[in-house]
């Protein structure tokens, strides 16, 4: 296993993030990760599923003026683009994720990749499916992965046996410290809860996000933390997990300290706070993270 992998492979839903006054907005946490990676200079490979419809065709227009490369974005001719229509009560997003969309059906079998290493990311939404979870298991048996599991508990798409298939397999889990709570690690102290978590997935690091609050990583190397400092303009939630967690890889990849990386990744975070959706559409957004280690 290496150290550091040096390439990352992304897989999972992409879609639109759909807002009460009808804006529609790019989205789903792994294209949202991709996307900032791909800004940050890390060139992903992002594997998922697309509808043969006017979503789908915008999400292909948007990536490759981007930069993202859409050779692994497949087009389905049975299933429509996926979409979340989101409400927002209390300052708080909840999703109304669209069943049978496409990226639950993500071929392993037509992903194509030189090679077959380095750091794999995937959520848990898109292996709601058991024709998913399949999939996405020969993808990883297939190759020599790091992986990188991103939890994302959206009732009813998730079940606790699955889940803990998955987060077992992988090196790395994030999470945020409700769904710690809600998968049983109920200890007070933080760090006793992570810690209790690690040692039962046997997991390199754990990394909980707690939205204002900020966030923890525990390492073989010890308990990190991190409080974000003031949100400049808050204008909603979506997307701010995703951010932090494209910065978090871009720091593992990069080798930084952790300590660096939570300052990193909470500023990003909180700087997409000030967006509506998760995706910037100028470059420019992520100037102060690449100065940060120049």
């Amino acid at each position: 296993m290496n150290a550091n992998p040096s390439s990352i492979t992304v897989f999972g839903e992409v879609l639109f993030d759909c807002f009460p006054n009808g804006k529609q907005v790019l989205g789903g946490a792994p294209f949202n990760v991709a996307w900032h990676l791909q800004a940050l200079g890390d060139d992903p490979t992002f594997i998922s599923r697309i509808g043969d419809d006017t979503l789908g065709k915008t999400i292909l227009k948007n990536a490759q003026a981007w930069g993202l490369r859409t050779d692994n974005i497949q087009i389905d001719q049975a299933h429509p683009t996926g979409r979340v229509d989101i409400t927002v009560h209390d300052d708080e997003p909840h999703y109304d994720i669209t069943p049978g969309s496409a990226y639950d059906f993500i071929s392993a079998q037509s992903v194509q990749l030189t090679k077959r290493s380095g750091l794999l990311y995937h959520g848990s939404l898109a292996l709601r499916s058991p024709y998913a979870q399949q999939q996405f298991k020969t993808l990883r048996e297939s190759g020599d992965w790091s992986v990188f599991l991103d939890v994302n508990l959206r009732a009813p798409w998730w079940d606790q046996a699955s889940l803990f298939d998955w987060i077992q397999s992988a090196r790395w889990v994030k999470l945020n410290v409700d769904e710690l709570r809600e998968l049983g690690f109920q200890e007070p102290v933080l760090e006793v809860a992570m810690r209790n978590f690690q040692t039962q997935f046997e997991l390199e690091q754990v990394i909980v996000t707690r939205g204002s609050e900020g966030a923890s990583v525990l390492t073989p190397e010890g308990f990190f933390s991190q409080t974000p400092g003031e949100i400049p303009e808050f204008v909603d939630t979506v997307g701010a997990g995703d951010a932090f967690t494209a910065v978090f890889i871009h720091g593992l990849i990069e080798s930084w300290p952790i300590q660096d990386t939570l300052v990193a990744a909470q500023a990003f975070a909180s700087q997409v706070i000030g967006l509506r959706g998760a995706t910037p559409d100028n470059r420019a957004f992520y100037k102060t993270i690449l100065e940060m280690h120049a």
